[in-house]
């Protein structure tokens, strides 16, 4: 299944105003195998001292990565997706409810927000990471070191 339409793997944001977004946009090379399982997100970040907008490639790795996290967010823990090969998103969470965002873009940008999600933010964001899994699902295997082939489930 492919999708022109962006889907939201993480959104937090608060009545203050602060706000971290990651939207997937697609597949980075649809059709290649070494990169048709990439995908391609935009980072939104705002608060009153920041506004920007950055671009992160998740491998399914990443996805799995997060997922693991995710599950396993309490307070003093944390969930963290990217980084490997630049942009990270890092969420700690607290045992008042805050969540600390550090948004770290070795390039461009290191941004720490606070943010107040509502109670139920951890189970919407396995809704979004299953979404996003659904819209993109994984087509290419790996048969060996450096050897890829489509799945066979592809296009089903």
């Amino acid at each position: 299944m492919t999708s022109s339409v962006p889907v939201d793997l993480i959104r937090l944001e608060d009545a203050e105003g602060n706000r971290c977004v990651v939207r997937v946009t697609g597949r980075f090379q649809p059709g290649v195998l070494t990169g048709h399982d990439i995908l391609r997100a935009d980072v939104l970040v705002s608060a009153s001292f920041v506004d920007a907008r950055l671009e992160v490639y998740l491998s399914p790795h990443d996805l799995d990565d997060w997922q693991r996290d995710l599950s396993g967010i309490a307070p003093g823990r944390q969930a963290r997706i990217g980084g490997d090969r630049g942009l990270s998103l890092t969420l700690y969470a607290h045992d008042d409810g805050w969540l600390s965002v550090t948004v770290h873009d070795p390039d461009r940008l290191t941004a720490d927000l606070g943010i107040r999600p509502e109670d139920d933010w951890a189970d919407r964001h396995q809704q979004y990471l299953r979404q996003v899994r659904r819209t993109w699902p994984s087509e290419v295997v790996s048969t060996g070191t450096g050897v890829y082939e489509w799945s066979p489930e592809r296009g089903r």
